[in-house]
């Protein structure tokens, strides 16, 4: 039970690392056009996202993939941004794409995997069971982005239906708040390479 909250806790962790804020942002920006009346989709979204990031990370773990990390550290920030301006583009439209959208979730939480796939290779380098703090590590991640997606719906839902803000400003003002955040680390993190 001890090692189960040590990588669950870690898997909590990384999503509320303030150092890494790429995968908080990416989580608000993903759910951001929906209401909890799309729970269904909120589900599979997430659900996608942490998918494709536990299949990248076991894939580095077994050393079937790997990538160099500058590149990784860069396509993060570019994962966001791209999903901001499709919702943006859609003007928030959850019934636009769903497949596209799922997709996409699946394969940027692929990209985010390889990025955190270097540190729990190091922490895990002395361990025979890799498969169990895996599972466990997800199972951290899958929680705390309940609780985001549950905490960024409920802000959602207080806007719209308190402060009688249209679906498409609130996607609108807070994806463009992403993108602010976002473009600086893309820069800061294209100057790392060359």
């Amino acid at each position: 039970m001890r090692d189960f909250l040590v990588y669950f806790q870690l898997g909590w962790g990384h999503v509320l690392d303030v150092e890494a804020v790429d995968h908080l942002l990416f989580l608000i920006v993903l759910v951001g056009a929906y209401t909890l009346r799309h729970w269904k989709q909120l589900l599979w979204l997430v659900s996608a996202f942490t998918f494709g990031h536990t299949l990248t990370l076991a894939l580095a773990l077994y050393k079937v993939l790997s990538a160099p990390t500058a590149w990784i550290e860069l396509l993060i920030p570019i994962t966001i941004l791209i999903t901001a301006c499709h919702h943006i583009f859609t003007g928030g439209k959850t019934s636009k794409s769903p497949a596209f959208l799922l997709w996409m979730s699946f394969g940027f939480g692929g990209v985010h995997g390889m990025a955190f796939s270097n540190y729990l290779k190091l922490i895990l380098q002395n361990s025979e069971a890799k498969w169990m703090p895996l599972l466990e590590f997800a199972l951290g991640i899958e929680a705390v982005q309940a609780l985001i997606v549950l905490l960024v719906t409920l802000l959602f839902y207080t806007v719209h239906f308190v402060f009688k803000v249209s679906k498409r400003d609130w996607v609108l003002v807070l994806c463009s708040g992403v993108i602010g955040v976002t473009i600086p680390i893309i820069i800061e993190r294209i100057a790392f390479l060359f």
